[in-house]
């Protein structure tokens, strides 16, 4: 029989030929497979599993729900080959987590924020680029329903402003997926395009298409830092708020106003929910269904058709 430690590198390996990335999993799963040596345990039960995921002891809840959500994943797999595996049961650290309510940004608040973007100030030469590049991504996010990470990872080649298409590739699933530009986000792209080459003629620079003042890959955290920032500036955030407005919620703006956009043209958007899914890169059109119930707007749409219902019946 294989040792706990086997069994969990092929589990793993197993989840991310699947597409799974598994990072903090497999870091943690490896943990508890240590933990399980060091208790000489050589296959789990619900004690050691539930001690296990209780560490620390000073953190929220959801941390040790999490942890635990790893070992029950992993035993359910050991389980077909050692009979003797408890799997932990779902109630065992219950905890409910809880999405975060979006913000709906409006037309203007997205004019303002990139209008404030190409005002951001640099004291030398190489970072005469910046504020195009924050204009174009903060820009790209509002209108393409990208995840901050596809955007970012975005390299020259994945951008083909002949066929208005993007190829957003390694995922948070692993899979690779195609999203159509409209022509006026082409032509934004089009000449942040021609910037960064007459920026970066005669120099090195990275193949991102998304690049710091350095030419690599731009930062994850520069992004957040500088979108806060400019939120402070226009508005979206008091100066000392630490919750508020996030990039994120572009994502949720595109695909309720997509929703909202085939409630007006009289189409069903339960329906056309796997198209949305799709673009958006869900791997569950349950997760796509979540932004039926997210916006105003989007109930005031479906209660106008509900009465428009009701007043064609006799």
């Amino acid at each position: 029989m294989k040792t706990l430690r086997q069994e969990v590198e092929e589990y793993l390996n197993l989840r991310r030929n699947l597409g799974f990335k598994l990072r903090y999993a497999g870091k943690a799963l490896l943990d508890f497979v240590t933990y399980m040596e060091q208790h000489r345990a050589s296959y789990i039960t619900q004690a050691l599993a539930l001690a296990w995921a209780q560490q620390p002891q000073n953190v929220q809840p959801a941390h040790w729900a999490r942890r635990l959500s790893f070992v029950r994943g992993f035993a359910r797999y050991r389980s077909a080959s050692d009979s003797r595996t408890q799997i932990p049961p779902q109630g065992l650290l219950p905890f409910q987590p809880k999405r975060a309510r979006p913000y709906l940004y409006s037309d203007d608040e997205i004019k303002s924020l990139l209008n404030a973007a190409l005002k951001i100030s640099h004291r030398y030469e190489r970072g005469a680029l910046r504020p195009w590049v924050f204009h174009c991504l903060f820009g790209l996010l509002s209108v393409s329903g990208l995840r901050i990470g596809e955007a970012r990872n975005l390299e020259l080649q994945d951008v083909d402003l002949k066929e208005a298409v993007l190829t957003i590739r390694g995922t948070k699933f692993g899979k690779t997926r195609l999203v159509p530009l409209h022509s006026s986000t082409c032509k934004v792209l089009a000449d942040y395009i021609a910037r960064r080459r007459r920026h970066w003629a005669g120099r090195p620079v990275s193949s991102y298409l998304f690049v710091s003042s350095w030419g690599n890959r731009l930062d994850g955290g520069e992004i957040h830092r500088t979108f806060y920032a400019l939120s402070r500036q226009i508005g979206l955030r008091g100066p000392c708020d630490s919750h508020g407005p996030r990039l994120h919620d572009m994502r949720h703006r595109f695909a309720t106003n997509t929703l909202v956009a085939w409630y007006r043209a009289g189409q069903d958007p339960e329906r056309r929910l796997p198209v949305l899914s799709a673009y958006l890169g869900h791997v569950h059109v349950a997760d796509t269904q979540w932004y039926l119930s997210g916006s105003p707007e989007l109930m005031r749409e479906a209660m106008r058709r509900l009465e428009h219902c009701w007043e064609d019946r006799p």
